[in-house]
């Protein structure tokens, strides 16, 4: 399935790449840019811009700060999450705290997880 994506959110894509928080530099420098399935950071799909995006395995990674913890960022992200799922995309999130602390538990979460959507039908190979 083809994503669609809003033409004026790749700009903001970009400056989000630049200016990455440290919990989103870490896993992509310290896993996701080496990882053996291609990530993308700071895709745009639709109205939205996924902080991490594997398209073999159909699989969106997020990284949510305090302001995803408020009761219109829970509304928000569950909408965005919907949107995303009618795109047959798998959302995960972490926390930074989950980042900062978990690491290597986040890391072996991802890669059950693609593993899991590439070798047990859930993504295009």
């Amino acid at each position: 399935m083809s994503l669609d994506y809003n033409k004026k959110n790749i700009t903001l894509a970009k400056n989000l790449r630049k200016n990455a928080t440290p919990q989103e530099k870490h896993l992509w420098y310290d896993f996701l840019s080496k990882y053996k399935i291609r990530f993308q950071r700071q895709k745009a799909i639709d109205n939205f811009i996924a902080d991490f995006y594997c398209h073999k395995a159909n699989l969106i990674v997020e990284i949510d700060g305090s302001q995803h913890y408020t009761k219109e960022g829970k509304q928000k992200d569950e909408f965005r999450t919907e949107v995303l799922e009618g795109y047959d995309l798998k959302v995960i999130r972490f926390t930074n705290y989950q980042i900062n602390t978990n690491f290597r538990g986040v890391c072996e979460y991802i890669d059950a997880v693609v593993k899991a959507s590439i070798f047990e039908g859930g993504g295009p190979c």
